[in-house]
């Protein structure tokens, strides 16, 4: 027998339960397969279980589909103000634990109630609202060409660092009207501010002091952008509001849809059946985009929910001052809901990846649009892409909050790069079985262009006479979906 003091060996499975068995949502097996722990602790004690996040903090883990909606919708009993939160009150949560920056209270609409949230969330709503919808197709487009323009000539990228990590921060910075803070350093703080890393209170706090020099520089100066119509929304924010609420939008947005579009382009690029759908016409990409919000919703779960009364939920009592966990990917595969996790759900919304109730996302028609544009810009220009590793090579990097792939790396016949405010080239692939952009008719092959190098597009020339009349000239209902798909 070997000294139980110095504990269980690395790799051992008890190195998954804490303090009396309990099953922690961090370490090894959790980073290895939380989607497997959460089905031992459904099978352990039903829709709502007992876990440990780090520095084993016990909370609540709601894994039922109707417990999770009973919790997000029921004001009476719980909130999102984790000022209420007996672990955080006695101390037994530090200031310093990994996840601080997400449960940590903050001025924002995801975190009051009543009518203070209805004061900030109006502010929010006020400021979406003036986002015109055929203008961000647009902004989405030419974002998506200038960063293919990256890699396209050399015929490889990696799908998530190259593009779906890069794609809604340059969209999102382009609302803000902040485009001259986009970076690679911005875009990997965001990303591991949310990791519950040892650097996640350092990158929350390099992105705070971007968006809140942004704040101060708008306030002396508005403009026609987001950030401008924050501030001057009837709720009369304070700086340190605007401040918060510009990180809870980019956030949101920019981890969700970098999943999202990583999670639709590997089940495209290895799922026979997926992409015999999208070929055949049976799913357009904004179905793809909406299956996988329900496979692998970019958020996995919420940290967190607090019960404001003694009360209960599926089965468990919960007294006050509970912390709970939204279980986001665990109540999308709930057997309740769902009795066939493979089978497909199109048509149906009511996956929780954008939560529900008073906090339910207010900016998930932008996600969705950058999702279903990059997905369907990507597939078009580069038609031929296929993964460059055996799918078994592939690893997932897994925290409570979220699960995102670590690399995609793909290959593909190398090409010009093309002009970022010209319509995007609609000559059609070389290969008919990428024909994914909607269920309409394929168009006819154009004409071979003889052997030889391809120049890269230059600037447009201004338009003539015979521009006009190409552009006046009848066109087939597919060019028709496709300029109204990409706003032009």
């Amino acid at each position: 027998m070997g000294d139980p003091a110095f504990g269980p060996p690395p790799g051992c499975p008890a190195h998954a339960l804490g303090p009396d068995g309990i099953r922690r949502l961090y370490g090894p097996e959790a980073d290895a397969d939380l989607a497997a722990v959460y089905e031992k602790l459904r099978a352990e004690h039903g829709p709502v279980a007992p876990v440990l996040i780090h520095d084993d903090v016990r909370m609540w883990a709601v894994l039922g589909h109707s417990e999770n909606l009973h919790m997000i919708r029921s004001t009476s009993q719980f909130n999102r103000d984790a000022r209420n939160w007996t672990a955080l009150k006695n101390g037994t949560v530090k200031p310093t634990h990994p996840l601080a920056p997400v449960f940590s209270w903050q001025p924002i609409c995801s975190m009051t109630e009543g009518a203070e949230q209805l004061r900030l969330r109006g502010a929010v709503t006020h400021a979406l609202e003036i986002i015109d919808h055929r203008s961000l197709r647009r902004a989405i487009n030419k974002a998506c060409q200038e960063i293919i323009n990256r890699f396209c000539e050399r015929g490889s990228c990696d799908v998530v660092s190259e593009f779906a990590e890069h794609l809604p921060m340059m969209v999102m910075l382009d609302i803000f009207g902040a485009s001259e803070a986009y970076s690679e350093r911005f875009v990997q703080a965001a990303r591991d501010m949310i990791k519950g890393t040892e650097t996640a209170i350092a990158s929350n706090e390099y992105i705070m002091g971007i968006l809140m020099e942004l704040t101060a520089r708008r306030r002396g100066g508005p403009d026609d952008d987001f950030i401008s119509r924050l501030i001057a929304a009837p709720a009369g924010l304070t700086d340190d509001e605007v401040g918060q609420h510009l990180r809870l939008v980019l956030i949101a947005a920019y981890e969700a849809t970098a999943n999202l579009i990583a999670n639709v382009l590997r089940t495209v690029l290895t799922d026979p059946r997926f992409r015999a759908q999208l070929n055949g016409g049976q799913m357009t990409v904004p179905e793809a985009v909406e299956q996988s919000l329900w496979d692998e919703p970019p958020f996995s779960a919420m940290v967190a929910y607090f019960a404001k009364v003694d009360t209960e939920l599926g089965g468990q009592h919960i007294r006050a001052g509970d912390g709970l966990i939204f279980g986001i990917a665990p109540g999308n595969v709930d057997p309740a809901v769902r009795p066939d996790p493979t089978e497909h759900m199109q048509g149906n919304r009511s996956h929780l990846a954008f939560g529900g109730g008073p906090h339910e996302c207010p900016g998930q028609d932008i996600g969705r649009a950058i999702a279903d544009i990059g997905v369907d810009a990507f597939l078009m220009r580069l038609p031929d892409a296929e993964l460059s590793i055996d799918e078994g090579e592939l690893r997932w990097r897994s925290t409570i909050l979220s699960r995102h792939l670590v690399a995609l790396p793909v290959s593909f016949t190398p090409r010009a790069q093309q002009s970022v405010i010209t319509r995007p080239s609609m000559v059609p692939p070389p290969r008919t079985d990428w024909q994914v952009s909607s269920g309409g008719p394929v168009p006819a092959a154009a004409p071979t262009a003889p052997a030889g190098p391809v120049e890269p597009d230059t600037a447009p020339a201004p338009p003539t006479a015979g521009d006009e009349a190409r552009d006046a000239a009848p066109v087939s209902a597919w060019q028709r979906f496709l300029r109204w798909w990409r706003g032009y």
